[in-house]
């Protein structure tokens, strides 16, 4: 058995009608290579409506061991996809020679000052879930949500897939006439567990993330520290926040603005997000990365305490501004100096290059029209530097050159710089110090360069 995790505890945070008939399969046959018992199996599917009585264990006996079995890492993988994060995951070992970023670092908790939250003076059931509709949809876009729950362990949780197919502006049409009777509109929800929303747009017909029609938000939330600190971090770190709700528990639950233009866009925002809050204090609940998560539903009373709105459009406007300032933040830049403090003591310069133009560590721009020569020009400075000679009528310090090629086949680069050599008269003394790289017709995405 694969002891890394405990299988029966990574199920919790797979959600078995989120999965598809082979995966599905792929769990169950999992669950048998690593040693455990068809009625683990058996009882994680249950929460799924397709489940059938006796379909586990009628598979279970069908399952035969293949040449590249099915293992628990497949399980693990499947909660990591819908946001679970090891409680001990070991992470990368660092290098002696590695450094620890303070990248994104705005806020220190051990500082900061709790941000009281303050309850509406007039409880307006309805309103409350306008302004979150208003907020965050335009009138034609469909929204989910859920009314239903049922209890496990204590929690209430969602009990089916809810509606969907509904419009904001059919929703916010209904909610302007009801006389604050939510019920009437969405059907009756248990007031001690609550209900919930979905804060993207689908597609009217289904829930899952590929029924997300617009990637506009995510989901921020913590409940692992005090209401009244995560209300600090959050506009400490001038989240883009669309909507602040309070749970009506034990959280904050922010719908940050991240605008991504696709699912795969949606999940590197939400990872540099998440990122940021966890680096700045405020531990996040792994499991709210999907674009279809459901959040709580403003103007709902849950076990006695309401489920409102805190605030609406804090912190930076977009995504684009936030992202900016933060990288700001820790920038590295140097800080000014007066030149009344180095008067007396400047720093040495650079060692000349090519005396008179340009020295060690500085650039040059040679610009010209097209067959001026540029190119016969660059190749001469680069001989002149290699030989330690002349360059025009600048005299050059001897080193090593790489000399880039973009321009001529490698052949004709090769030939070139001889053709130089013999037009110069020069000897060639020392070919050792100059490296020419071929790139013509070659070509790498640009993200994956590094610097030498």
């Amino acid at each position: 058995m694969d002891s890394t995790y405990d299988l029966m505890e990574v199920l919790n945070h797979i959600d078995p009608s989120d999965l598809e008939y082979q995966d599905w399969i792929n769990v169950g046959m999992a669950l048998q290579h690593e040693g455990y018992s068809v009625d683990v199996w058996d009882r994680w599917s249950m929460n799924d409506q397709r489940y059938h009585a006796g379909e586990c264990e009628k598979k279970w006996r069908g399952f035969h061991g293949a040449g590249t079995p099915v293992t628990g890492g497949t399980i693990v993988q499947y909660a990591r996809d819908r946001g679970w994060t090891p409680p001990y995951d070991p992470g990368t070992a660092l290098d002696w020679n590695d450094t620890v970023s303070a990248e994104g670092v705005v806020v220190d908790k051990n500082w900061v000052e709790e941000r009281e939250v303050t309850e509406p003076g007039r409880w307006d059931p309805a309103g409350e879930l306008i302004k979150y509709l208003e907020t965050l949809f335009e009138a034609g876009e469909n929204v989910g949500y859920v009314v239903k729950s049922w209890k496990k362990d204590e929690k209430f949780l969602p009990a089916d897939k809810g509606a969907f197919s509904r419009t904001a502006g059919q929703l916010i049409e209904l909610l302007s006439q009801c006389k604050g009777d939510l019920g009437s509109v969405l059907g009756d929800y248990d007031p001690e567990g609550g209900a919930w929303i979905r804060f993207n747009p689908l597609d009217g017909k289904g829930v899952k993330n590929e029924n997300v029609c617009d990637f506009k938000y995510a989901l921020v939330e913590s409940d692992s520290m005090e209401i009244e600190k995560q209300h600090a971090i959050i506009r400490e770190l001038e989240l883009p926040v669309a909507c602040l709700v309070h749970s009506g528990g034990k959280s904050l639950h922010a719908i940050v603005r991240v605008d991504a233009a696709d699912y795969s866009e949606y999940r590197k925002r939400v990872d540099y997000l998440y990122d940021i809050c966890k680096k700045n204090g405020l531990a996040i609940d792994q499991q709210n990365r999907n674009p279809s998560r459901l959040s709580r539903m403003p103007g709902i009373m849950r076990g006695g305490q309401k489920q409102f709105i805190v605030d609406t459009n804090i912190g930076k406007e977009s995504w684009a501004e936030w992202k900016e300032w933060i990288e700001s933040i820790n920038d590295d830049l140097p800080d000014p100096e007066s030149l009344d403090d180095v008067w007396n003591n400047l720093p040495e310069l650079a060692p000349t290059l090519i005396d008179g133009m340009l020295r060690q560590g500085h650039k040059m721009l040679i610009a010209g029209p097209s067959k001026a020569g540029k190119s016969f020009l660059q190749i001469e400075m680069c001989i002149a530097i290699a030989e330690g000679k002349k360059w025009l009528n600048w005299d050059c310090t001897q080193g090593k050159i790489m000399y880039v090629n973009l321009e001529l086949d490698r052949a004709s680069c090769l030939h070139r710089f001889k053709d130089v050599y013999q037009a110069l008269g020069w000897q060639p003394n020392n070919l050792k110090n100059i490296d020419i790289w071929n790139l013509r017709g070659k070509s790498r995405p640009w993200i994956s360069w590094r610097p030498c």
